[in-house]
């Protein structure tokens, strides 16, 4: 299996500075395009390695028409400034609808449109087509971080009030986000997802050693029938896959939309560009029944959490898709000593694989006041049942009563 070195993606980029410049000295700028920002630059407010704001990887959206006109998500990247550079930034899109987001607001369109008000355009601050927890308030290193957020946030809210925006919407924030934007007055929205934490495990037998009896009898059945029918696993790095191999992954990936009656949000061509620009961030792992691929899982990673992505196969295999997505990841993840595997959205039966409830966050910037107070006290009412809904899921985790 190949084997990969991680390198910091900020290795190469000096110095920070301590201070952003005084508020009058500060240039607040909104673009069209990730290409009119320097890379160098944009790539320094994300020096964690996150991997889905990478300049390369939102370069890679708006190449191959996956944003821009006519997709519902038109950039409106919007940078603070300063002597130095540039300073902060929120990777914010301007929609025309709400797909793409995971985070599910339709009612709240039609409740604008049964008073005669326009939702629709909106602001959205998030990473299109990707429900994965991260940054999205960015900034340089070394910043006053509540401050520098507080201004972004400022300047949301300005560039939404010159565009008569209904609302701007953050969607899978992180923690620092999360609480600038509580800081801010703005609605919190939480949902859950499963997550896999790795706890310092040895190999995958020792993760199974942490499962019940009869959980882990369950497990190791499902990878001894993967096996049984002769299907083995290979790791490709981006850099290490070739156009037909490509094609035959995106094929996969494709097949798996279409079952659910809709084209793929991204373009074979955007997987072309990210295993060339992305290289190790990008992983797939490649089912081969014999020498001819059957099934492809793609992941993105850094060193703190794989992130699962897409998956597809050719034909109807007891037990590969669990294999596949989720033992393979948490395999990966041992192997390469990443502390979370974050697998995407729903998906109940993570649970009896080692995955646990964990709330993800949004937050929601209403214009209208009246509109603001009844999306908050529906809200309130809609946390209270997903804090409730964890709480029950976390009872049938795998785990021997010791481990949780």
């Amino acid at each position: 299996m190949p084997t990969a070195t991680w390198k910091p993606w900020s290795a190469d980029l000096g110095s920070t500075v301590p201070q952003i410049a005084e508020a009058s000295q500060v240039r607040v700028a909104v673009h069209s395009s990730i290409d009119e920002i320097d890379p160098r630059q944009w790539n320094a407010l994300t020096a964690g390695g996150y991997p889905f704001l990478r300049h390369e990887f939102l370069a890679a959206l708006e190449h191959t028409g996956c944003v821009g006109a006519g997709t519902g998500w038109e950039p409106h990247l919007l940078t603070l400034s300063d002597a130095q550079g540039l300073a902060a930034a929120a990777p914010a899109f301007l929609k025309s609808d709400s797909y793409g987001e995971f985070v599910f607001d339709f009612a709240w369109a039609q409740a604008y449109l049964r008073y005669g008000l326009e939702y629709y355009p909106k602001l959205t601050v998030a990473v299109p087509f990707t429900p994965a927890g991260g940054p999205r308030l960015l900034m340089r290193a070394g910043l006053d971080a509540p401050a520098t957020a507080r201004s972004l946030l400022d300047a949301l809210e300005e560039h939404a009030a010159r565009k008569r925006l209904s609302s701007i919407h953050a969607l899978f924030l992180d923690e620092p986000a999360r609480s600038a934007c509580a800081r801010a007055g703005w609605l919190l929205r939480r949902d859950c997802q499963f997550h896999w934490t790795n706890r310092g495990y040895a190999s995958f037998e020792h993760y199974l050693q942490t499962f019940t009896a009869e959980k882990r009898k369950k497990a190791r059945r499902e990878r001894r029938r993967v096996q049984e029918a002769g299907i083995r696993f290979e790791t490709r790095f981006g850099g290490e896959l070739d156009p037909p191999l490509l094609d035959c992954i995106y094929a996969f990936h494709r097949q798996t939309f279409l079952r659910h009656g809709r084209e793929p949000y991204l373009t074979r061509e955007f997987f072309t560009e990210i295993a060339r620009t992305l290289g190790q961030a990008l992983v797939v792992k490649i089912a081969r029944h014999g020498r001819t691929p059957v099934a492809a899982a793609i992941f993105l990673w850094c060193p703190e959490t794989l992130y699962g992505r897409y998956w597809g196969a050719d034909g109807d295999y007891h037990s590969l898709h669990f294999e596949t997505c989720y033992h393979q990841g948490v395999e990966f993840c041992i192997e390469h000593g990443v502390g979370r595997f974050e697998p995407g959205t729903q998906g109940e039966h993570k649970v009896a694989r080692g995955f646990e409830p964990q709330l993800t966050w949004s937050a929601h910037y209403i214009a209208d006041r009246r509109f603001r107070e009844a999306i908050a006290a529906f809200l309130r009412q809609e946390g209270g049942l997903v804090d409730q809904y964890a709480s029950e899921v976390r009872e049938h985790v795998p785990f021997r009563k010791t481990e949780r």
